[in-house]
């Protein structure tokens, strides 16, 4: 029987975070996440984890190419950065009554 995976996960990371990344070729380097894949923990962050994409000849373009994409992190190695700096994230409820992120650094609110 096929594992189901809740969609309703929450996770510490969301698209248009700033991250940092803690472990790998690109350790320390920080971008901005594309896109989210939580079926599998993992999100793409721009311009980091590039892999060399090789395109074969097609009527378009008969010569092929090779191009660098950017290739999915798994989240436990991504780190949201606040303000300059990585914070590790939690979540309590804000004036509104909604459970949202805060920096646990500085306690303050993310978006």
């Amino acid at each position: 029987m096929a594992n189901k995976v809740n969609s309703k996960v929450k996770l510490h990371v969301k698209k248009g975070d700033t991250v940092k990344v803690l472990a790998g070729d690109d350790k320390g380097k920080s971008g901005k996440v594309l896109r989210m894949l939580p079926s599998t923990n993992r999100a793409v962050v721009e311009g980091l984890n590039l892999v060399t994409k090789h395109y074969k000849p097609s009527a378009q373009n008969t010569s092929g190419r090779i191009e660098k994409i950017e290739a999915p992190i798994h989240l436990s190695n991504l780190m949201v950065v606040v303000g300059g700096t990585a914070t590790r994230v939690g979540r309590k409820i804000n004036e509104a009554g909604k459970l949202q992120r805060f920096a646990k650094t500085t306690g303050e609110f993310i978006k």
